[in-house]
């Protein structure tokens, strides 16, 4: 039997603390902190519910976040 793959955990960060920032740094300190795959995306897009372990979403308004959450 194959062994179960290990999910790595993700880095302990806390996604409000990105809220307010702009885009470009928010992304760059979010991968400085440990984040694998960083998503930008536009208010209301649709997006699937899939759980990716290491990424970290920015809902992102006038090159401004105003939201934040992982997976």
């Amino acid at each position: 039997m194959a062994p179960i793959p290990r999910i790595p955990e993700p880095p302990r960060d806390a996604p409000e603390s990105y809220v307010g920032l702009d885009a470009d740094g928010a992304a760059q300190l979010a991968r400085t902190r440990g984040w694998r795959v960083v998503r930008a995306l536009p208010p209301g897009a649709i997006v699937t519910m899939e759980y990716l372990a290491g990424r970290l979403n920015f809902e992102v308004e006038d090159d401004t976040v105003t939201r934040c959450w992982i997976g």
